[in-house]
């Protein structure tokens, strides 16, 4: 198995009473609450984190987006990949992902992501995502075309890539005289291409059916276990057998002496994250037009954005893995033999989790998880029933 190290970025510091007194750390809690010198020292920290996983052994280090919101202070992640590319010497670098429809103009990040393969020299990631219903609240664009701009944006950055310019595009979203992008990829024909992904069943078929390793975000890992075999469903549908290295599954893990103290450790800082941080009604993370209503049906059910969960509930149903070293190997074989991912996209920082505590959670993850899966590929037979 692989192991990225999942950062998040969130602004740790954050007032959890005034986020519960507005209703979301999301659009409408008020930028007032953001201190610059305290986030400016944040940023620091969190590329220090980055920079030791790549030290500890980690496979990859993985960035994302999000627009106003306390919940991850990565408005713009390639700032922060150039900031790591250099700095982060052996691991791969991914940007999980980049929200195509908000942009007007997709090459930016063709170029973007061509600068990063080439600074990393071909240890780059790509990733694509359409963004939750909070970005469209954020940046003013209207979801009920969020699917198609996607696709487009999509379509032209890999032709962009793989196609030797200049040639004009006219599109139905984009128009360009000139398609020329300099630099070109590093790698042939280009990056790997990842779909992180809340569950959408659109989603899961387009990233089958394009062979891109699909990324299950958070949810209990019944359910991530269905989504993956949606994925494999579609794939065999598409004519081929997909390979476990296709499917991430993003999670948390907190390592601990014993399960007892690790419980204990780790409580305030999940139930911050999960309770406060991803904290937004219905209406914001799936705006009307978003999804079709059975592929929002499935989100709703699966997600636990919006509801109130103690550390016991997100442990219990796989959510999460808090507790010993050999407690987290055990349930870490059984989620994986389960769902059948071969990539671990692990949140080792957390809601209001300190620096200290962090590096201890790296250092123990490194430590007395990694080893143990570094060669282990899913197990038996698994009878997974399709999403509902």
């Amino acid at each position: 198995m692989k192991f990225f190290n999942f950062h998040l970025m969130p602004y740790r510091h954050a007032d959890l009473d005034a986020i519960d007194q507005n209703g979301s750390a999301w659009v409408t809690y008020s930028n007032k609450h953001y201190d610059p010198a305290k986030g400016a020292e944040l940023y620091h920290e969190y590329l220090d984190q980055m920079e030791f996983a790549d030290t500890l052994g980690f496979d990859g280090v993985c960035l994302n987006e999000h627009h106003q919101t306390a919940y991850g202070m990565m408005p713009i992640p390639g700032v922060l990949a150039g900031a790591l590319a250099r700095s982060v010497k052996r691991a791969k670098l991914a940007i999980l992902g980049r929200a195509l429809p908000l942009l007007n103009n997709p090459l930016m990040v063709a170029e973007e992501y061509a600068m990063l393969d080439n600074l990393t020299r071909g240890r780059f990631i790509a990733g694509f995502v359409r963004g939750i219903g909070a970005e469209y609240h954020a940046m003013g664009i209207n979801p009920v075309i969020s699917q198609e701009r996607y696709a487009e944006a999509h379509d032209l950055i890999v032709r962009a890539w793989t196609e030797r310019g200049p040639f004009a595009y006219e599109g139905k979203h984009y128009h360009f005289n000139y398609v020329n992008p300099w630099p070109r990829p590093y790698q042939t024909p280009h990056p790997p291409i990842w779909i992180p992904s809340q569950g959408s069943a659109s989603t899961i078929k387009w990233a089958a059916e394009k062979r891109y390793t699909y990324a299950q975000t958070l949810s209990p890992i019944a359910v991530v276990a269905r989504f993956f075999q949606m994925y494999r469903d579609e794939a065999e549908k598409a004519g081929y057998t997909p390979s476990p290295n296709q499917l991430a599954w993003s999670n948390t893990i907190y390592v601990a002496e014993t399960d007892e103290k690790a419980m204990r450790e780790a409580k305030p800082h999940l139930e911050a994250l999960v309770n406060r941080f991803l904290k937004m009604p219905v209406e914001m993370l799936l705006p009307p037009g978003y999804s079709n209503p059975e592929s929002m049906k499935r989100v709703r059910a699966a997600k636990v954005t919006g509801k109130i969960m103690s550390i016991d509930d997100l442990n219990k149903t796989g959510v999460v893995i808090v507790g010993s070293p050999n407690t987290v190997r055990e349930k870490l074989a059984e989620y994986q033999d389960l769902a059948g991912f071969n990539t671990s996209l692990t949140k080792t920082q957390f809601g209001t989790l300190p620096d200290e505590m962090t590096r201890a959670n790296m250092t123990a993850i490194a430590e007395e998880i990694l080893p143990h899966f570094r060669n282990r590929l899913p197990q038996g037979k698994r009878e997974v029933q399709a999403a509902e």
